[in-house]
């Protein structure tokens, strides 16, 4: 069986759980990215990794959607999450109907992964934005068994992940609640994990802690903090190495650049994101501590958004006061990827922003 081509796999792995075979491994690449490798001694030639690849035989499926802007109105949500804290309030709602919650959460020694979370307490872990690509590997099959049981489901990830699931399913079924996210583009694991190391070589201490969006400064998540051992350091995200070289592009997965889901038509229920240019459309929304868009896909998700409309301050939008650029166009690839790929394996990353300013 024929895998999709390097430039064309998101890297969800969804094939690697569908495999019956256990014939497909995923391995790092050269970028620090998670590719698909099948051993063909083992292979069946099912075709299965083929039916659940997100990648694969793209349809567009034009949805009545309902567009609005959102914020939760317990102001604790809204400064630990990300954009307007609407992630845990769908979560909570899930939670209460004695659910699972599936998102990213970063591990032990900061891997990010996918896992399912049952309370409160778990939540905590899920809300927070996570700039890395995280491993599904195992979850699809995981969810699949949840679902089966009869259990409500809420899953959260990039457009990609979720239509491999979707793909993997079959259906979505109406005890599974699927959410995408606005992605900008998955960065390296690899060089994620790098930068945690120089961190903690430079400040002599393991790292405790990792805010992407912290936003104490009420500057909508404009400010980076991180902890290590008991010393916290803060600085402006336009500072910051690692997201100098995420907003740049340099790190991000190649397949990123011909992302086929920068529409708002998608096959899910949800879409949320950050709704930057909120002063524009609705000034007295904006406070500073994040606004979040809300794409209703399905009639599904309007009825949950009313039950829920009550924990939220919001309001209708148009599609075009939502219009975000990855809603529109993939991230354009930068010039010069080849070249801070070739200097990251060997020059610190401080010296590679500088060189590539």
């Amino acid at each position: 069986m024929k895998l999709l081509k390097k430039k064309n796999c998101s890297g969800c792995g969804a094939c690697y759980d569908v495999c019956p075979m256990q014939a497909i491994k995923m391995k790092r690449d050269y970028e620090g990215f998670l590719y698909p490798h099948i051993a063909k001694n083992l292979c069946i030639e099912c075709g299965k990794c083929q039916t659940v690849c997100p990648m694969e035989d793209m349809k567009c499926v034009i949805s009545d959607n309902q567009y609005l802007g959102a914020k939760t109105i317990w102001d604790n949500e809204r400064t630990t999450s990300s954009s307007g804290g609407i992630f845990p309030i769908l979560a909570q709602y899930i939670l209460k109907k004695d659910g699972i919650v599936y998102g990213a959460a970063f591990q032990k020694n900061f891997v990010l992964k996918h896992q399912g979370i049952e309370d409160e307490e778990g939540l905590q872990l899920l809300k927070e934005t996570k700039y890395v690509q995280s491993d599904m590997r195992g979850i699809y099959k995981e969810i699949c068994r949840e679902i089966e049981k009869g259990r409500t489901v809420l899953f959260s990830g990039t457009p990609c992940q979720c239509e491999a699931l979707r793909k993997f399913l079959g259906i979505i079924p109406e005890n599974l609640l699927l959410v995408s996210l606005v992605c900008y583009g998955v960065p390296s694991p690899g060089i994620w994990e790098k930068y945690v190391h120089t961190l903690e070589k430079e400040h002599q201490g393991k790292l405790k802690r990792f805010s992407f969006r912290d936003k104490r400064d009420g500057d909508c998540g404009h400010t980076v903090s991180y902890s290590i051992e008991n010393q916290e350091y803060v600085s402006k995200l336009n500072d910051n190495p690692y997201l100098k070289l995420y907003f740049r592009n340099y790190i991000i997965r190649p397949a990123c650049f011909q992302c086929p889901f920068t529409t708002v038509h998608r096959q899910f229920d949800f879409t949320i994101g950050d709704f930057w240019g909120i002063e524009r459309v609705n000034p007295d929304f904006e406070d500073g501590m994040g606004t979040s868009i809300v794409i209703a896909h399905s009639e599904k998700a309007k009825h949950i958004f009313e039950i829920l409309s009550k924990e939220m301050k919001y309001f209708l939008c148009e599609k075009r006061q939502i219009m975000q650029p990855r809603l529109c166009e993939p991230t354009a690839r930068p010039q010069k990827k080849k070249l801070f790929m070739l200097l990251y394996h060997f020059l610190p990353f401080k010296i590679v922003c500088k060189l590539l300013h």
